[in-house]
């Protein structure tokens, strides 16, 4: 989201207070399907996500927008003393809203023997970074202590720095391939509106000034990385990367996203790739990401056209393969699974937020289904929601709102801010009463079984 984003959602919240899905092609009207909702930890302050190490201990680990990663041990105790604390070496968040911060984890496959994890944070912008950028991306590896809820802050090795010319679309997902073992990054547009402006490259479509969702040589920004953290110095490229040895910067897998905020591999099924990339002002989506896949931001914002110049305004054509001036032209501009409209259109909320594929035991009936949400309905209060979808026979899956049988309204009444998932394939939702970065009001809670179901 823009600061231009920020002050329009604040200025429309008077009439972008939608109380439903509405009804559309993609979505259910049969009635909410619902959930509970369970307290595993509280007291945090804006946590983004959450983990297994996969090693058997039974610990969950918390990341913290602030710069802190917590441990939930077995028994449900929330350690006050970090795992890792990256506060001193990241950017000073906004405490009225902020994109920055510590927004990734993932473990070595072989975390139990070898210790390695990786985090992705927002550092100062770097010597030597571009004039008039805002800061640097770091993906780090680090090494646990010989205490296991420690890490060794002395262990860093930067393996990767990508300066970011604005505050915001930062994505910042960390994920390890689970048949592949490589490590994939999302990474946003670079920030601002409309994919354009400082550090927004030219692209092929010439009707849209800037780019970066688009471009693939110039800059890694709006794109999800793939990198081989057991090779190379800092790290090796797989040889199968779609522009290894080819025009195009070979760390990158897939490209045409906006800010790739969340994203998960399914733990089960075929192992997709699913994308939560936050829309600009009317669509969110979500996408089944593949390799060399362009999913067409900034020529499209879901399967709609999208104008730079008239963000506001849908034109009636835009082109649905890359042009010429492209190392891939002629490849198709993918469309995603799931799309649905922003508050202002009357849709249920106004920033995607990716979730996972259910896998667990406690909840059957969403066996295979994607669980995921919304940040909120609005800046003005915390109004996220839950969505459950399926796939359709042909186009854009069905959708359905989630209605949390815990809550006397219904609704999370918090700001959704991510989702976990632990090593039995159940999940976990994390909220923040707060708009930006502050307070004590970050919950964890686990996806259950509603009361007497």
């Amino acid at each position: 989201m823009t600061r231009h984003r920020v002050c329009m959602l604040l200025a429309m919240v008077a009439v972008a207070a939608a109380t439903a899905i509405p009804s559309a092609a993609v979505v259910d009207s049969e009635e909410a399907p619902a959930v509970g909702l369970q307290v595993v930890a509280e007291g945090l302050t804006s946590p983004v996500t959450l983990t297994s190490p996969g090693d058997g201990s039974g610990r969950l680990f918390v990341v913290d927008q602030i710069g802190q990663i917590r441990v939930i041990m077995p028994d449900g105790t929330l350690r006050s003393e970090p795992f890792l604390d990256v506060r001193s070496r990241m950017v000073a968040l906004m405490p009225g809203f902020d994109e920055r911060g510590l927004l990734g984890l993932a473990f070595h496959p072989q975390y139990a023997a070898n210790g390695r994890f990786f985090v992705y944070y927002s550092a100062p912008l770097r010597s030597g970074g571009p004039a008039g950028f805002n800061h640097t991306s770091h993906v780090s590896e680090f090494r646990v202590s010989a205490d296991p809820n420690r890490a060794d802050p002395a262990s860093e090795r930067i393996l990767l720095q990508v300066d970011e010319p604005q505050f915001n679309h930062n994505g910042g997902t960390l994920l390890f391939g689970p048949t592949d073992g490589n490590l994939y990054i999302s990474l946003g547009d670079g920030g601002g509106a409309n994919d354009v402006g400082l550090g927004h490259v030219a692209d092929w479509y010439a009707d849209n000034g800037g780019g970066n969702g688009q471009d693939v040589t110039e800059n890694l920004l709006g794109s999800i990385l793939r990198i081989d953290v057991d090779s190379g110095s800092p790290y090796g490229i797989p040889p199968d990367n779609p522009f290894a040895g080819t025009p195009g910067l070979d760390e990158v897998w897939a490209y045409g996203f906006r800010n790739p905020y969340r994203m998960s591999f399914d733990s089960g099924g075929d192992h997709q790739l699913f994308v939560g990339d936050v829309g600009q002002l009317r669509w969110e989506e979500v996408s089944i990401a593949s390799a060399g896949g362009n999913y067409g931001w900034n020529v499209k914002e879901a399967t709609h056209c999208f104008d730079a110049e008239s963000p506001n305004q849908e034109p009636p054509t835009c082109p649905d393969v890359v042009g010429p001036g492209h190392p891939r032209t002629g490849d198709p501009l993918l469309d995603p699974i799931i799309e649905y409209p922003q508050a202002r259109l009357g849709g249920p909320g106004v920033a995607v937020v990716g979730g996972h594929v259910y896998r667990g035991a406690a909840l059957p009936q969403f066996s295979g289904r994607y669980i995921f949400g919304d940040w909120s309905r609005g800046f003005a209060q915390p109004d996220g929601s839950l969505f459950v979808a399926k796939p359709r026979k042909q186009g854009l899956w069905e959708m359905s709102e989630l209605r949390v049988a815990t809550s006397p309204n219904g609704r999370l009444n918090a700001r959704l801010l991510g989702f976990g998932e632990d090593d039995a394939g159940e999940l976990y939702v994390l909220t923040t009463n707060n708009a930006g970065p502050t307070g004590t009001t970050g919950r964890v809670f686990k996806l259950v079984r509603p009361s007497g179901k």
